[in-house]
């Protein structure tokens, strides 16, 4: 099947073929007849699955008719609303809508936080159909009454997951405040959420949200691609920088994303690696937006080959052929771990996924393996041989009662 069997808009067929798509993925094909019957979606889908394409294609399609149909008006009405929990997928999600729609009338608008916000209102007061924010620079415009919201009847939540790790649940409920009023006997909005791991926590979200949803997942629960080849590297604290850097220079990657818990422990490690002749980058939140964008860019056209970043500076970097992703430590969250794998491997291309394994850390990786119901292979590396011999700090989340916990999972079958 191509995206003409679809029956969308002409000229959304010929932005998805412009950027370079033949055949739908499965999300596209069983998301975008959904979102074209007016539906409520809850939907699973991995980063790097074409999850944007499966919502933008059809929503264009409904705006586009809506000006056939309309009389022309003074002003576009904001219809459309698409909720991201950072400003990086957010530039990303208005970029593809407008990448989809060339040639059409469709005007957009993207906002988010860290940068001026004159500019912002500049844009939506031309008249906008849809509108990509974060939640907070939302609530700002609000305030500001710079925005109106009273003919919004379409609401997206893109990486859901991400914004409730984010703490938004609390801007997410304003936001639904100053949305019309929809109920399953008034139906006046379509919502539909998407997110990478699909858990109790989403389930219990989206029952506020979502009225008689359909439920999509194209992949096994909370699962990692099949195109991402996962290692996980025994080591010593003290030789990760060396192994990395030997690692890299092995294996001739020239793009490589590298995951840190912490802002500090981003910096250190870019300046570290830098220090071994790599041209390496940290982005987190610390840093302004011009210089992340900077970074990114610089990453993207080559100029640095390794981004060091924090699990939400990561989020919404979308480099289509990134050859490896590298956890320096092991996630404290294991669904963590889905989201920064999914970063390689993306629209069909080879990626692989590495993890340094140090001794106090090996109850991380059991949460991980728990969630993905399988065991990840186990390494050394010539030359880099962790230490038998090295006293063990016994950390705080290794403690009896996490143990407890775990072994709980494991006789209710979850492992």
């Amino acid at each position: 099947m191509n995206f003409t069997g679809f029956n969308l808009n002409p000229l959304i067929v010929e932005g998805v073929e412009r950027a370079g798509y033949s055949a739908p993925t499965p999300i596209q094909s069983a998301a975008i007849p959904v979102i074209m019957s007016g539906c409520d979606l809850l939907a699973g889908a991995r980063t790097g699955t074409g999850k944007t394409a499966a919502f933008a294609l059809p929503l264009l399609h409904k705006i586009m008719r809506h000006h056939g149909v309309a009389a022309v008006e003074a002003k576009k009405r904001l219809t459309t609303l698409v909720l991201v929990p950072t400003r990086e997928l957010a530039q990303q999600v208005n970029d593809s809508f407008k990448t989809y729609a060339k040639g059409s009338d469709f005007r957009s608008a993207v906002v988010y936080g860290g940068v001026g916000i004159k500019p912002q209102i500049d844009q939506i007061n031309k008249g906008i159909d849809l509108l990509v924010a974060t939640p907070g620079r939302l609530l700002d415009l609000s305030k500001k009454r710079a925005v109106n919201l009273s003919s919004i009847d379409v609401l997206v939540f893109d990486e859901a997951d991400r914004m409730l790790d984010m703490g938004f649940k609390d801007e997410i409920r304003a936001v639904m405040s100053k949305l019309p009023k929809s109920t399953p006997e008034a139906k006046t909005r379509q919502t539909l959420l998407f997110s990478a791991t699909l858990n109790d926590n989403i389930y219990k979200f989206s029952k506020h949200l979502l009225s008689k949803p359909e439920l999509i997942e194209v992949d096994q629960r909370n699962s990692a691609s099949l195109d991402v080849a996962q290692v996980v590297y025994n080591c010593d604290p003290e030789r990760k920088v060396a192994l990395v850097s030997h690692l890299i220079g092995k294996e001739g990657w020239q793009q490589v994303l590298i995951f840190s818990r912490t802002k500090l422990g981003a910096d250190q490690i870019a300046a570290a690696l830098s220090l071994t002749g790599l041209r390496a980058e940290a982005i987190h939140a610390d840093r302004s937006q011009t210089s992340r964008e900077q970074a990114l860019e610089e990453f993207k056209q080559g100029a640095v080959n390794v981004l060091v970043a924090t699990d939400v500076a990561a989020r919404g970097i979308d480099i289509q052929q990134l050859e490896a992703v590298i956890n320096f430590e092991v996630p404290y969250k294991p669904e963590d771990y889905v989201h920064r794998i999914g970063r390689t491997g993306r629209a069909g291309h080879q990626g692989k996924a590495v993890t340094l394994l140090i001794e106090e850390e090996n109850y991380l990786l059991e949460e991980i393996e728990v969630l993905l119901d399988t065991r990840l292979p186990q390494q050394w590396l010539e030359g880099f041989e962790p230490d038998l011999t090295r006293v063990i700090e016994a950390g705080r989340k290794n403690s009896k009662t996490a143990q407890k916990r775990r072994a709980k999972k494991r006789a209710l079958g979850k492992r």
